[in-house]
């Protein structure tokens, strides 16, 4: 067994206070989100986690890209059927994680999600590489398949049906916009003393808390 022990970072590299933070904390992500972004370290800034509650009641975590973000939401895309997709259907609830370790910060937000309007899911849909769009045709998410080859082939039979044509938007894939309810900001510090600032909704205002690390 692999002792673990003494695998110690020292976060030093920033600190979180309240009154230097934004007043509204999608502001607040968009700052840290410009400075992951600009990092010469952190290649993908818009990958978060995405946890949903399934029907055994164990939450189940999955890495998804950030496509945009507003001051109403966070907003992703995938197949309405696919596991994430059905335990949404379920539970309109889940959880994005952002972890940029080149800055030591961690950013959570809990959230409702509701899926988007059809029009802004075909204008990113066409927006795409068309293999990409062609992979969400070709793929049953979440589903067992028999072998690689199964989706090649279905995929090579799609790519001569579509050489010349546009690929149409599955009704099945589409986006899901997440309204925040709450959002920690989290910013390593010296000897586990990091700095944790929480943003809870209560009603059209957020209010501002620090937690204890």
């Amino acid at each position: 067994m692999e002792n673990l022990h003494d695998k110690r970072k020292v976060y030093d590299k920033s600190q979180l206070i309240e009154s230097e933070v934004k007043h509204n904390p999608i502001e607040q992500f968009r700052d840290w989100y410009s400075e992951a972004g600009a990092h010469p370290n952190i290649s993908e800034a818009n990958a978060m986690a995405v946890s949903t509650l399934e029907d055994d009641g164990c939450p189940r975590t999955r890495m998804v890209l950030l496509k945009s973000y507003t001051y109403e939401g966070f907003i992703f895309y995938t197949n309405y059927n696919s596991r994430k997709g059905r335990s949404i259907e379920k539970n309109h609830k889940a959880c994005l994680h952002f972890f940029w370790p080149g800055l030591e910060r961690q950013v959570i937000i809990k959230a409702h999600l509701e899926k988007i309007a059809d029009n802004l899911s075909d204008g990113y849909f066409h927006s795409r590489p068309k293999g990409s769009q062609l992979g969400a045709v070709v793929s049953p998410q979440s589903e067992v398949i028999p072998d690689r080859e199964f989706l090649e082939y279905k995929l090579k039979e799609l790519e001569e049906k579509y050489e010349n044509t546009e690929v149409p938007r599955p009704e099945n894939w589409g986006g899901y916009i997440a309204r925040p309810y709450e959002i920690e900001f989290w910013q390593g510090r010296p000897n586990r003393l990091h700095d944790r600032i929480l943003y809870t909704l209560e009603g059209v205002d957020w209010k501002i808390s620090r937690l204890a690390p």
